[in-house]
């Protein structure tokens, strides 16, 4: 039908007005088709020559006439013979890369906090340790679950902005729980757990976040059921933790989960906003009570040691004082004993001289007055010592 509108004079100088318009945005479209043109494959020479040979065709087919038909037949048969050219370049080509994608997909890599499970046909296979391996493309398929880091749950609230500073959001449906004592309480804690066993981490849970978080809650109101409410919001919260942590390894195990729990730490452990005045009033009391218990502690540790330093040198004291009466007493009855045994042998020297060490002795301690014979005749006999002398009060004088 081209060909046939080719021969009209006014549709043909249409016709010809939109051939040239249609071949100036076709040379510009050539134009900005080359530059984008790719340079490192054979392909896009393809495309370019197929467009090269559309124009050859369009400019014919202007020209008109049986001619116009002949070249057509001419430039549509060049076409075919560059393609049959270019045919088994294209096929070189995408076998090379073929090949290479083939390649690339046997090797991977496995991270140091990584272990590789090899799936066969959906079957697992083998698991490969942190390294480069091989597979086979296609067919083997690589899981890398992650079996060194320390994963962590959080059961009870939920972190809307890490911070800083951290924003936190409760949720009441997982915190309340009701304890031994028949109280209502919101427990806020973190579970953390590794992957100890790849396959079945895998293959055995289908949800392992939520499978987690409902074995988690299950077991903190399991045990928070048990616990008084004022053992959980003081000294009980460790004896809480290690029995939560115990009974989700358990429930964990029954469903070959894979899972390790590596620690459950109670984060907020608090009473209901009804009662929380309440609740602040006795444990502000029993922290006063800890404190006064602590503070008469204290001041018996530091008086007992000072009690027993102080009795032990009373003892020592004493100890010392009887040594020395003793050595005191064994030393007089030494003495006593020679003088009886002088005494003995001289009676009357021995009489003087004991009387003569007494006079020397007690005489030595008193305040005396000596007056010779003869001056003693002519003075008054009386004298007023004691006026005299008030100091020496009690005294004798002689």
């Amino acid at each position: 039908m081209v060909v046939e509108g080719g021969g009209g004079g006014n549709d043909d100088g249409g016709n010809g007005r939109d051939d040239d318009r249609s071949n100036n945005n076709d040379d510009n479209n050539n134009d900005e088709r080359e530059e984008r043109k790719p340079i490192e494959f054979e392909i896009p020479d393809v495309v370019e020559l197929f467009k090269k040979k559309a124009k050859k065709v369009r400019a014919s087919v202007k020209g008109g006439g049986g001619g116009g038909g002949g070249s057509g037949g001419g430039s549509g048969e060049d076409l075919l013979k560059d393609l049959k050219k270019k045919i088994p370049a294209i096929g070189l080509i995408a076998v090379v890369g073929i090949i290479l994608i083939i390649i690339l997909g046997a090797f991977y890599t496995i991270a140091p906090e990584e272990i590789g499970v090899v799936k066969r046909f959906g079957k697992v296979v083998r698991t490969t340790d942190p390294g480069p391996h091989l597979k086979i493309p296609f067919i083997e398929h690589v899981l890398k679950p992650q079996v060194t880091k320390v994963h962590r749950m959080e059961v009870g609230f939920e972190t809307i902005d890490p911070g800083p500073p951290a924003r936190y959001r409760s949720i009441a449906k997982e915190s309340l729980m009701l304890t031994g004592d028949e109280n209502i309480i919101a427990v806020e804690f973190i579970v953390q757990f590794k992957i100890s066993d790849p396959t079945a981490f895998l293959f055995n849970i289908r949800r392992p976040g939520k499978a987690i978080k409902d074995a988690s809650e299950a077991a903190m109101r399991e045990v928070v059921g048990k616990t008084m409410i004022s053992s959980i919001l003081t000294e009980g919260r460790f004896q809480v933790q290690q029995e939560t942590k115990q009974l989700l390894q358990r429930i964990l195990d029954s469903y070959d989960s894979g899972l390790s729990v590596v620690a459950v730490q109670l984060q907020d452990v608090l009473p209901p906003d009804q009662v929380a005045d309440a609740f602040k009033d006795v444990a502000s009391a029993r922290e006063d009570r800890e404190r006064a218990v602590e503070q008469a502690e204290g001041y018996r540790n530091d008086l007992i040691p000072k009690a027993k330093g102080y009795a032990e040198k009373i003892i020592n004291e004493a100890q010392a004082y009887k040594e020395a009466k003793v050595n005191e007493a064994k030393g007089d009855t030494s003495r006593f004993l020679q003088v009886l045994k002088e005494y003995r042998k001289a009676k009357d020297v021995t009489q003087k001289r004991i009387y003569i060490e007494t006079m020397e002795e007690v005489l030595s301690r008193m305040d005396k007055i000596i007056m010779e014979g003869a001056a003693a005749k002519n003075v008054l006999p009386y004298l007023p010592l004691r006026s005299e002398r008030p100091a020496n009060k009690g005294r004798t004088n002689q």
